[in-house]
């Protein structure tokens, strides 16, 4: 449970980082940020399996490439479902969800999570 803490409050702080850094992403503040990620844990761990296994044709077709534009609308609705996170079009919701999880994964090496 402690490590879910700490990875929630982490991808938060890195939410944050990356609306900071792409133009697009708005975050209001580290409350809407947890939000944020908390929503994000819930869509990537409900609706992007489901949307994984729509779209796995596509995905074959385009040798995986096509899960970072699942990834990408998974960002962006959880965008839509928190208020005071928004992404405005699909470009930033793209670099937003790659530099996102980029950093969770490099944060994530580095503190063995």
């Amino acid at each position: 449970m402690a490590t879910l803490l700490v990875h929630l409050v982490v991808t938060a702080a890195l939410l944050l980082l990356v609306a900071r850094f792409v133009k697009g992403v708005q975050v209001e503040g580290f409350g809407t940020a947890l939000l944020a990620a908390l929503a994000f844990g819930i869509v990537n761990a409900i609706v992007k399996p489901l949307m994984v296994l729509l779209t796995l044709p596509l995905t074959i077709l385009t040798f995986g490439l096509f899960l970072f534009v699942v990834n990408a609308l998974m960002f962006r609705l959880a965008a839509a479902v928190v208020p005071g996170f928004s992404v405005n079009g699909f470009g930033p919701a793209l670099l937003g969800s790659l530099l996102l999880s980029l950093l969770n994964l490099a944060v994530a090496g580095l503190l063995g999570l």
